[in-house]
């Protein structure tokens, strides 16, 4: 089964997906070992990963490249995050073929200006609905499989007020988008009424630090999302435990003090399938 059509089946059987944030082959591999059903290619992550902050420096190329390695990492659908599509309707067609190609089962598109910025920075600038309607009209022409699932998003909360993100998020819907994200609401109201307002599927950001409050995905399901992205919390803590392990070797010249929170060296060679590959290569070689 391809993966659009997987991830499509799983949104279409009522129970909410939940995709942990990867930015590499490795996290994503991690992420799926976990028993998750998606992996959440979080363009923040993605560019934090190469050393800079989520404002737009990352190319379309660079990030393409970074999705098709995720891709054949792992078997269950990836969501990749398109950002603004990087430009204007052509630009945003042309990024969304790119992924396709990549084998990513869906992204979401934005509404802010290009450059963007990260959901829940302050001082962020919205095109017009009516221009992002025509990116959401252009990108579903674009695409070859009619099982990939274009996702919506709105970041008009923080911009123009929450009624706003939901008109803006009803047109998006009528525009073609199969899924509606209205990023960044303040109050459980207002995730719950996101939910009630806007029909079809829906899907939400929860992630420690953020504007939005914690709730648990079993919560979010009853309210009727379907995709709940958790995009940071994977590479917040991968940052904070090398800190804690460069801290250590810095310390007493070595990692001994940190043994029991490091993987082993056949852990870390069974995340990446060592034995598998020489297997293969062993009955090619044969």
């Amino acid at each position: 089964m391809r993966a659009t059509t997987k991830l499509r089946s799983m949104v279409k059987a009522g129970r909410i997906v939940v995709a942990p944030g990867a930015f590499d082959a490795l996290s994503a591999r991690l992420v799926e070992q976990a028993g998750f059903a998606a992996v959440y290619a979080s363009g923040g992550a993605i560019a934090r990963s190469a050393g800079v902050p989520d404002i737009g420096l990352i190319t379309p190329d660079e990030i393409v490249q970074r999705l098709a390695e995720m891709v054949e990492a792992v078997a269950v659908p990836v969501i990749a995050d398109a950002d603004t599509g990087y430009g204007n309707a052509l630009t945003a067609q042309r990024a969304a073929r790119a992924f396709e190609r990549a084998g990513v089962a869906a992204f979401h598109l934005e509404d802010q200006t290009f450059p963007k910025k990260c959901g829940h920075y302050d001082d962020k600038a919205l095109v017009p609905a009516a221009e992002m309607v025509a990116r959401l009209r252009a990108v579903r022409d674009a695409l070859h499989d009619p099982d990939f699932i274009v996702i919506g998003r709105t970041d008009a909360i923080a911009v123009e007020g929450f009624e706003a993100a939901i008109e803006r998020a009803a047109a998006y819907l009528e525009a073609g988008a199969d899924m509606i994200f209205v990023e960044a609401p303040t109050t459980e109201q207002e995730i719950a009424d996101i939910a009630r307002r806007l029909p079809g599927l829906k899907l939400i950001n929860m992630f420690h630090g953020g504007k939005t409050p914690l709730l648990p995905a079993a919560r979010l399901e009853a309210l009727g999302y379907h995709v709940v992205i958790i995009p940071s919390d994977t590479q917040r803590a991968a940052i904070k435990a090398m800190q804690r392990v460069l801290a250590a070797i810095a310390r007493d010249g070595s990692a001994a003090a940190m043994i029991d929170d490091m993987a082993s060296f056949k852990e870390r060679e069974a995340v990446v399938d060592t034995a598998g590959y020489l297997a293969r290569d062993k009955r090619y070689g044969a």
